[in-house]
């Protein structure tokens, strides 16, 4: 089918941080969500929404800078020693936690062997093993000094501590009572929590006493200096609700808005940020499924889809097909990751009736709450229908569908991949054994070591050629389908200053001034 009948299918569904200043008396900042967070306990019960709140409360070691580096955050600064197996962390001075303790190594640690203890934290076997990280000892020599030690150098861990996803933060023993549950989150952040009424808002004060780092403000590294008093994410599922709540100023920031929003947005008076997409979107495959294990199935899915077409109808020509995991706007791209199983009905037509395929039903899971998620899933149902595949479409809640992702639970599925700074970072997403990881999609050994292999490189030249061995394969036995990186698109209302848009496609509240 043509470009314009996906499209026609698409439309029947449808600066810099300001100087530190006292924050004005009664000054609220409101940003828009368009669901609830699922947890305020760092590295449980995590997605895109929650990782942006948790990240206002508390602050990691490290974080990453606008231009994806690693650079400071409750630390000041590290050193590397024993071979790049020894990674010395020394905190800023007079950082306090929000009940006004100080911030010491004792509760970096902590919150630390509490993620390794927890049954929850996804990002487990991203320092034991996965990637080539393995974390083989955390210390704390003294009140000032925290010390990881690994079983072989990574060039990659100074990322993975930054990882938004994975909540290596710094908290406060009081923010677990007696029996060791989680009650109130106590961080180190320019904000504080006041009140989560479930469903409807989150309300965060400034926090009076708050040490910034001296390094430069860039992403979520250096200083956090806030300019308002309170900050409030205010849940608004209804994406006509939160354009109106916009522009009659009821809220200032409306995040991860869709590309056919920009320009009634703007015509409205309302300022659009951009900044180049890392998070992506994509089609999952069950592997394990007994119809989809046949890799000639999943080749006629390959080539039953049109990416060019997909790209164009969601994000209106403002990003390009991209079925790997590394980023049009990462250094190590080039048209090699571009690679992909033509588009052709016909060969999909054909691998099917090779496979043996009768016509069975398989589902497609999504949801309406990320508009993407949906109007991908349509278009998708509607080219592998014409290639002769029988699709169901299952559109479910978000929380649903992510706890069946979580679990395996789905034949295919309609997803997207919150923001990875490194391709490492993405592919290990879904990369791994089914035995480790329930989220896995692709367990091939090969792909394992290789990923490995990428995390212990420190030649980017190298890794670039590792991570086109691991497209290559995925480009052969198609255990996912990548559609594209949304470009990030946010609205600001025009009396908020200072509002700048990064990569990681989360909100950052300090350096923003609401007269």
């Amino acid at each position: 089918m043509i470009r314009t009948a996906w499209l026609g299918l698409l439309g029947a569904i449808i600066a810099s941080p300001l100087s530190a200043q006292p924050a004005p008396t009664g000054s609220r900042l409101v940003v828009a969500l368009n669901a609830d967070i699922r947890s305020l306990e760092p590295g449980v019960n995590r997605d895109a929404n929650t990782d942006g709140v948790v990240h206002q409360i508390f602050e990691g070691l490290v974080a990453f800078r606008a231009d994806l580096s690693v650079g400071p955050a409750l630390a000041d600064s590290w050193a590397v020693t024993d071979e790049g197996r020894t990674y010395t962390f020394k905190l800023r001075s007079g950082a306090l936690f929000h009940n006004g303790k100080p911030v010491t190594s004792a509760e970096v640690k902590w919150m630390w062997d509490r993620l390794v203890q927890g049954a929850a934290w996804a990002c487990r076997t991203t320092f034991f093993g996965g990637g080539g990280v393995k974390v083989v000892a955390v210390e704390a020599p003294d009140a000032q000094t925290v010390v990881f030690k690994l079983d072989q150098a990574n060039a990659l861990f100074l990322k993975q501590l930054a990882n938004i996803q994975c909540h290596v933060v710094a908290a406060h023993p009081d923010s677990v009572d007696a029996t060791g549950k989680w009650t109130t989150p106590i961080g180190s952040g320019p904000l504080k929590l006041r009140e989560w009424r479930r469903s409807e808002y989150i309300l965060l004060d400034r926090f009076a006493d708050y040490k910034q780092s001296a390094a430069p403000a860039s992403g979520f590294s250096g200083a956090r200096d806030m300019l308002v008093d309170q900050v409030l994410f205010r849940v608004i599922p209804d994406s006509t609700a939160r354009e109106a709540a916009l522009t009659t100023g009821a809220v200032d920031i409306l995040a991860r808005i869709d590309p056919e929003q920009v320009e009634p947005l703007r015509q409205r008076g309302m300022r659009i940020v951009t900044a180049p997409g890392l998070g992506w979107s994509t089609m999952l495959i069950q592997t394990d499924d007994p119809l989809l294990s046949n890799v000639k199935i999943r080749l006629a899915l390959a080539h039953a889809i049109n990416l060019k077409d997909i790209a164009e109808a969601r994000a209106t020509g403002m990003t390009q097909a991209n079925p790997s995991g590394v980023s049009n706007s990462t250094a190590f791209y080039d048209q090699r990751f571009a690679e992909w199983p033509a588009y052709d009905p016909a060969r999909a037509a054909a691998l099917l009736r090779e496979a043996g395929y009768r016509g069975q039903p398989i589902k497609l899971q999504t949801n309406r709450q990320y508009p993407g998620m949906y109007q991908n899933a349509v278009i998708i149902e509607a080219m592998l229908t014409a290639a002769g595949f029988k699709v169901q479409l299952e559109v479910l809640d978000w929380a649903t569908q992510l706890s069946n992702y979580l679990n395996g639970r789905f034949q295919l599925q309609s997803f997207s991949f919150s923001v990875r700074f490194d391709p490492t970072q993405m592919y290990m997403t879904f990369i791994d054994s089914k035995t480790n990881a329930k989220t896995a999609q692709y367990g091939d050994p090969e792909a394992i070591a290789l990923l490995a292999e990428s995390a212990r490189a420190s030649d980017d030249a190298a890794r670039r050629e590792i991570f086109a061995r691991i497209h290559a394969k995925i480009r052969a036995d198609v255990p996912i389908i990548g559609l594209y990186y949304d470009p990030v698109l946010e609205a600001i209302h025009p009396r908020v200053q200072g509002y700048v848009s990064w990569p990681a496609n989360q909100p950052i509240t300090w350096g923003v001034r609401k007269p």
